[in-house]
């Protein structure tokens, strides 16, 4: 976990993704409107973080309007980054 952590740090895009999902269900768009961060980098992003287990996508066969939440690992990153 403490490896995570600091994967997440060293990117001010992955700690403002993962701040701007926090507890709600979103879509790329939304998120990258709260955090910030273009959205073709968000999905970079987004990418990234489930591949680490941190993030997941709720209807992933989806192609369009996919949504995104945190994982249980996702909350406790958030929780020791604030």
């Amino acid at each position: 976990m403490v490896d995570k952590l600091k994967y997440v740090k060293r990117s001010s895009y992955r700690v403002n993704v993962l701040k701007a999902i926090g507890d709600d269900v979103k879509i790329p768009t939304e998120i990258a409107e709260d955090s910030g961060v273009l959205r073709n980098h968000v999905s970079n992003v987004l990418r990234e973080l489930k591949e680490k287990d941190l993030v997941e996508c709720v209807n992933p066969t989806s192609r369009k309007g996919r949504l995104y939440r945190l994982s249980d690992e996702g909350f406790k990153i958030l929780d020791d980054i604030k």
